[in-house]
Formats: C-alpha cells, structure tokens, sequence
C-alpha cells in the first residue's frame, strides 16, 4: 500500500473513489440520524474544490482508504465561520482552521493498517502547519465523551507530531412524536418567556 496527494483527480478515479466512500459509508449511514454520507453532486463537488486536500490510500489500483481536508473550513457548510472568529481569532486569521470532510476506510482494509498509512500521509502536513483539525463524529462512532473516533484519530495523530484533542460542541437530535396526540388544555406546560429567550435564537435590537 502507498498514500499519494491528489488534486482534480481525473473521472476514472473519482468513480473508484465514489465507490469506496459509499462502501465505507454504508453502516454510519444506516445507523446515524444526521445525514453523514454526501449526495454525489456533493461529493463531486468537494473534490473539484483546489482548496481541499485529497489523500488516498492505493493498493495496487484500488482505492482502499481516503480523506479530504478543507484548508478553508469556515468557507464550508459544515462549520460556522462566526465561532471560530469568535473563539480562535488568531487561528483564523493565520488560516489555520482546517477541517476532515471525510476520512473512510475500505471495511476489508481496517485490519491491514490502512488507517495509519493515511494518517500518515494526511496528518503529517497538518502537523507541520501547526492546523487547528476539526472534525465531527456521528454518536454511532463516538457513543461516550471518551474513546471511540475521537480517541482513535489523537492516537494517529501523536505519531505524526504534538497533539491535543480539543472539545468544541455537541449536537444531539430529538422527535417531538405526534402519534399518540391529545388535545391539550389552554395554558398547559407553556414556556415562561425566560425558557424562550434562553433556547430560541431571537433577533436582538
């Protein structure tokens, strides 16, 4: 196996690369509420983008192993420009925000090493950039504030340079289930305007 730095791979590769992430992808996809697999428009897209970093994990001629990197995270959809502003200024003004679009492994390949010749390949330029990686992990990866994806990618990356795992957020999703629905009596359980303005983003004058 060998890792190689791609940019605008041509459409031969970018078809193998499709079939891999939809292989690797399978299992979250199935089992996490957020939508963690990009449509192909989307997918295509990313990889068209010069600012974004591609490593592939090649065995022979097949794609077992890939990762993306925005070096321009805040101009993504996936990460809010106005936190980082806020909380690492400095950071954003060195263009040191990066952020993991994607890293898959080929499921027959996760047992072979695959993960830590991309980390390898992808982190060691991080690590000389001195990048503030960000990254997000449906729970199905990451069930305990400890371990799981999380822990796994500090551990790749202490062997490519000085690492912290920084924490930055949680979201979690809910369903307000109608399906056994009453009729509810005025002023039942109504929020105080103190509940709403402290949970609903409102306009402030």
């Amino acid at each position: 196996m060998h890792v190689a730095k791609h940019s605008l791979p041509p459409v031969e590769v970018i078809e193998k690369l499709w079939a891999l992430y939809v292989r690797a992808y399978r299992r979250v996809a199935q089992e996490a509420v957020s939508r963690e697999m990009l449509f192909r428009q989307e997918f295509d897209s990313a990889l068209s983008d010069p600012s974004n970093r591609l490593w592939v994990v090649w065995d022979g001629e097949a794609p077992v192993a890939m990762t993306l990197i925005a070096t321009e995270a805040a101009a993504t959809r996936y990460v809010s420009r106005a936190f980082f502003e806020h909380h690492y200024p400095d950071r954003m003004a060195r263009g040191e925000i990066h952020y993991v679009m994607w890293a898959v492994v080929d499921p027959q390949y996760v047992a072979r090493g695959a993960i830590v010749h991309l980390a390898r390949g992808g982190l060691a330029l991080e690590a000389e950039e001195g990048a503030f990686l960000v990254f997000d992990v449906p729970e199905v990866n990451q069930p305990s504030e400890r371990g799981g994806a999380s822990g796994l990618l500090i551990r790749l990356a202490r062997h490519v340079g000085e690492a912290t795992l920084v924490p930055l957020g949680v979201q979690r999703f809910y369903a307000v289930d109608f399906s056994r629905s009453r009729a509810a009596s005025e002023g039942d359980d109504v929020p105080t305007d103190a509940e709403v303005r402290a949970y609903v983003p409102l306009a402030r004058d």
